[in-house]
């Protein structure tokens, strides 16, 4: 019945976040000694973990003899689910080792084959288990309602998965179908894997020359290292050759994300969903209209954004803004920061959420739960690892000693704290938290340190540094994700209305997104229009609009807390606390916060303005 998916998904969440190369600072210095995390607290040493490994492995067959006995008594039901958890839980640990053992150093050819068993270990429970949730709804509600009226157990542990199992009861299909439906699952993702296969290795790349003489290959990492050149003409160039160069291969890229919008109109037939979102959002009980109401508010705020990218251009003092001028720097600061002052700033920034809070956060940052500097050979990006519920999260950083740095730590000890308390407060069976919560209590930790140093900022320049952090949040995290979102709803909203799909049908969808989200008066070249071609995330269909309610939601948490007082911040730790306990939205409703309403869409664009009416003034 424990759905470890998150877990194992959040075990591996380095892949997502890559970052370019490492800084020169970071090269020609190691981390400080004795600044890594401390993997001894899940295992002592390599030979308890393959032990640990092996003895999971041996117990997995267990859970089968279970097979066919779910209804003979409330009591045999809860040992095979605790026999269930339990063995999850142990495995989840063992997982979490692994993975962040063959982070430390990709190189290591030894770390990553235990990864591999890792994962193996995890298939196998997989299988055996798989069975479970088809004999549950066997059962029926009557004989699992009377059930959970005689089993403390399962009314502790258990009743709202066991709850979820029913209300999914009409999409669940028998037990072989089940296990067909899981093994399409690998060939169905092919499509992702030729993607990334493209983008990373078949297409060539153009070299293009910069102003100073230096050459750049416009691969991924080259475009993401070179997109905010200083020199404007250099930006113009890295946009025209990297576009261009996705629209050759506009028709393959059609071909893959035609076969993912297929694959999921696939699956929610074979679940008897409507739809493809239908079948998205039903995972987590969300309602279809947050989703389309996101898309809708957020359009409705398009003046303000387009209000931001004429201030851009103001203060970039540009005659005109052109696509290729949304990533420069609106103020720069050099200031730097070592890892104890992003750590006494962040304490200080978070302190309107208490007294409890503020000692958490203090122990955690103080123990050896991260690894917080990039080095040759160490998984790129930025990730909390929840995994551990016995120990404690553990965070893989590759900071900056910038103030991107400084931003990355007090949202990744935001996940953090969010499992703390979740885990203090909650069983294990309910203490995992699912994505459309996750990114709150990071985000509202980034929230509370640019207000934190934005009251502190002496210097006008200052003040427009934070605030253009501010502005850039909202535009990359409301408005782009949405925009995303909105051209993900409209690819499979044509194909479920039996249009063809095409790589150039998707150009020209998306070209008008473009269009819509960036005003009249921002130059779009059309081979800009290709960039859909260019966002991995899409083969996650219906997952990125999940950045945009957090951020919402976190605004309106944040702006609540620092207006108010106990009960504005006990309201937002309750959501914390809460852990997977209910379905995500039921759990924000009860704090105040209905996402499927306008209110916090339109919370968010309010303080988009107020945010750009500061700016303003200051700027004259």
């Amino acid at each position: 019945m424990t759905d470890l998916t998150r877990r194992e998904a959040l075990a591996a969440a380095a892949f997502a976040s890559a970052t370019a190369a490492l800084p020169a600072w970071a090269r020609q210095a190691a981390a400080p000694a004795g600044a890594e995390w401390d993997l001894t607290e899940l295992y002592p040493n390599e030979a308890a973990w393959e032990a640990a490994r092996k003895q999971a492995l041996a117990a997995v067959p267990g859970i089968t003899r279970y097979k066919g006995r779910l209804g003979e008594s409330a009591d045999v039901l809860a040992e095979a689910l605790s026999l269930q958890s339990d063995l999850g839980r142990t495995i989840a640990r063992i997982y979490t080792y692994a993975s962040l053992k063959g982070d430390e150093d990709v190189r290591i050819s030894a770390n990553q084959e235990k990864l591999a068993q890792a994962r193996d270990l995890y298939t196998a429970f997989g299988e055996a288990s798989s069975w479970v949730a088809p004999e549950l709804l066997t059962l029926g509600k009557p004989k699992i309602d009377s059930f959970l009226a005689a089993s403390q157990v399962l009314r502790t542990r258990f009743d709202f998965a066991l709850a979820d199992a029913l209300r999914q009861a009409a999409h669940t299909l028998s037990a072989e179908s089940e296990a067909i439906l899981a093994s399409a699952g690998s060939p169905l993702d092919a499509v992702s894997d030729i993607a990334g296969q493209l983008r990373s290795s078949d297409i060539p790349w153009p070299t293009i020359t910069l102003s100073t003489g230096k050459q750049v290959r416009l691969d991924s990492q080259g475009y993401s290292l070179n997109r905010d050149a200083p020199n404007r003409e250099d930006r113009k160039a890295v946009f025209k050759a990297f576009w261009t160069e996705h629209g050759k291969f506009q028709n393959s890229f059609g071909a893959t994300y035609g076969g993912q919008v297929r694959s999921d109109i696939f699956y929610a037939k074979a679940r008897k969903y409507p739809t493809s979102l239908a079948h998205a959002l039903a995972g987590n009980n969300v309602p279809e209209a947050v989703y389309r109401t996101l898309v809708a508010e957020a359009n409705k705020g398009l003046p303000q954004l387009h209000r931001y990218f004429e201030l851009r251009r103001k203060m970039l003092k540009l005659p005109d803004i052109g696509y290729y001028d949304i990533y420069p720097p609106l103020v720069s600061m050099d200031r730097s920061y070592t890892l104890d002052q992003m750590r006494t700033t962040t304490l200080e920034a978070v302190k309107p959420l208490g007294a409890d809070y503020q000692a958490r956060i203090a122990k955690a940052t103080a123990a050896k739960w991260m690894d917080p500097w990039p080095r040759p050979g160490k998984r790129p990006g930025a990730y909390m690892n929840p995994g551990a519920f016995d120990v404690h999260p553990y965070l893989l950083l590759n900071l900056s000693d910038k103030y991107d740095g400084m931003s990355t730590y007090a949202h990744e000890w935001g996940h953090a704290l969010h499992s703390l308390l979740a885990n203090s407060t909650q069983v294990y069976d309910k203490a995992d938290y699912p994505i459309f919560l996750a990114e709150i209590a990071s985000t509202l930790n980034e929230q509370l340190l640019v207000a934190h140093l934005l009251k502190g900022a002496k210097t006008k320049e200052e003040k427009l540094f934070y605030l253009g952090q501010q502005m850039e949040n909202y535009r990359g995290t409301f408005f782009r994700q949405t925009m995303f979102a909105e051209f993900e709803l409209k690819a499979h909203d044509m194909a479920e209305a039996g249009e063809g799909l095409s790589g150039e049908k998707f150009t020209k969808v998306y070209g008008e997104l473009l269009r819509t989200y960036h005003g009249p008066k921002m130059i779009l070249e059309p081979e800009y229009a290709n960039e859909w071609a260019y966002i991995p995330h899409f083969y996650n269909s219906f997952y990125v609009y999940q950045y945009a309610t957090c951020i919402s939601a976190a605004t309106f948490f944040a702006q609540s807390i620092l207006k108010g007082g106990t009960k504005e911040r006990d309201n937002y730790l309750s959501v914390l606390k809460a852990g997977g306990s209910d379905y995500p939205t039921e759990i924000l409703k009860r704090a105040g916060l209905d996402m499927a309403s306008p209110a916090p869409y339109q919370a968010l664009v309010a303080d988009f303005k107020n945010v750009l009416d500061q700016a303003e003034a200051l700027i004259g």
